[in-house]
């Protein structure tokens, strides 16, 4: 600890002296975000080959700028049509005044200003630092970086109003973190990149995270909408308090809990997650996906191998393909926020195949409401609704075990699996509709 504690105060006056050295050479630059602000991205941005957003202080390269698209659906549980900034889907970082930083063995890089960093380099034992105003926006951008530390977070956000972490195109980066991490005083850093405020990945390379502990954690918001990302992690893979919201990007996820996780351990009113495209592949021993409040994917692609492959409160899918192959519940609709109301699983579009494992496993489980009005749903599984609600089919197409279905029949509505001569019922829904032989009463839930 305390020779932790003091290089990184070496590294404090290191950082000072060079961007002060660097205001002196007109080398630095802001980005100009912290009086005009952010504009806010529409229902979709598309890519500008003549504008990078100048005029709205965004930044941007003109002629040279890649744009990611965010296709939110304006009539879901989440209002995502102001979620993402241009700046935030912009793949490729004005550097025309950035900073330059060369990574070394045991030297601590400390950002106290406002500004565009290029790092390269490899390094042991170094962390990136961001401490800058709560009003002021840093953008990181990774061009060949790679940081191998023993304890402690290879990027660590300890105050800025957003950083951005930008992957420049054809780039391999990676950050690995490989013992017990260490606090920071009360700030318990468990994470490779680690942030107490807004985090935005992005970018045209790829970036490798592997972690004792979580990937990517933050305190506050987190966007991906670019960029190629490999996270292996012995706990949760991406995570934040506030949400996570995903545009665009390919996301490979292997991780002994959670895939993506959205919640504070201190308000159950906040937590969600939005997906509305790019591609996600996620192994996890635990939950593939999970959300406090609301879970809603828009777009995209999403595979998931887990114990439960998606829950939260309030499941909304409105479009996209997704892919669950799970050991517990498929979906689980679960009261996890006293500020949700009646746990539901919402599905109204996209393409959705559901494979369980054998024994007391549900496909799609809510502990309130189940509705389908759109969108194909195939089930492969030995029990395909539980729900302690409404079931109700009014559209889309839904195939349980190869048989095109009508209505559902809720296949668990009693508790246990039944005693001595509990008769599972016929048809697809292995239930032969409510109440089928499935023995005492009470709800699994």
């Amino acid at each position: 600890m305390s020779m932790r504690r003091t290089r990184k105060g070496r590294a404090v006056l290191l950082g000072t002296a060079l961007a002060l050295a660097l205001v002196g050479c007109g080398t630095a630059s802001s980005d100009g975000d912290a009086t005009t602000g952010e504009t806010q991205a529409q229902e979709r941005i598309v890519a500008d080959s003549t504008a990078g957003d100048s005029a709205t202080g965004d930044g941007g390269s003109v002629g040279q700028q890649v744009t990611a698209t965010a296709n939110v659906t304006l009539t879901g549980v989440i209002d995502a049509t102001d979620l993402f900034t241009t700046r935030d889907l912009e793949q490729v970082a004005d550097t025309s005044g950035a900073t330059a930083i060369a990574l070394a063995d045991g030297q601590d890089v400390q950002i106290v200003q406002e500004g565009v960093y290029v790092v390269s380099g490899t390094a042991r034992n170094a962390t990136i630092t961001v401490d800058v105003d709560s009003t002021e926006k840093v953008q990181i951008v990774l061009d060949g970086a790679s940081i191998t530390n023993d304890d402690f977070p290879c990027i660590y956000v300890v105050s800025a109003d957003k950083v951005f972490v930008t992957t420049t195109e054809g780039s391999h980066n990676s950050l690995e973190v490989t013992g017990a991490f260490v606090a920071d005083g009360e700030t318990n850093t468990d994470a490779v990149i680690f942030s107490r405020d807004d985090l935005v990945l992005n970018g045209l390379g790829t970036l490798v995270v592997t972690s004792s502990d979580n990937g990517i954690s933050t305190k506050d918001d987190l966007k991906v909408t670019g960029g190629t990302y490999e996270v292996t992690a012995a706990s949760d893979a991406l995570e934040a308090n506030d949400s996570i919201a995903i545009a665009d990007g390919t996301i490979s996820v292997s991780t002994s809990k959670d895939g993506l996780h959205a919640e504070d351990d201190e308000d159950d009113t906040t937590g969600y997650i939005y997906i509305c495209g790019g591609t996600l592949g996620i192994d996890a021993g635990s939950d593939g996906i999970q959300a406090t409040t609301y879970l809603q994917i828009d777009g995209g692609s999403v595979t998931v191998v887990a114990g439960e492959g998606l829950e939260s409160t309030y499941v909304q899918v409105n479009g996209g393909t997704i892919d669950l192959t799970a050991s517990d519940d498929g979906i689980n609709a679960t009261n996890k926020s006293s500020s949700v109301g009646t746990p539901t699983i919402d599905i109204r579009g996209g393409s959705i195949t559901v494979t369980m494992g054998a024994g007391d496993t549900d496909a799609l489980d809510a502990n309130g409401n189940l509705y389908i009005s759109g969108g194909t749903v195939n089930i492969s599984a030995q029990f395909a609704f539980d729900y302690d609600g409404e079931g109700v089919l009014s559209g889309g197409e839904v195939y349980v075990n190869g048989e095109q279905v009508s209505e559902i029949a809720e296949s668990m509505m009693m508790g246990s699996m039944g005693g001595p001569g509990g008769d599972m019922g016929g048809g697809p829904m292995m239930g032969g509709g409510p109440g089928g032989g499935m023995g005492g009463p009470g709800n699994w839930g």
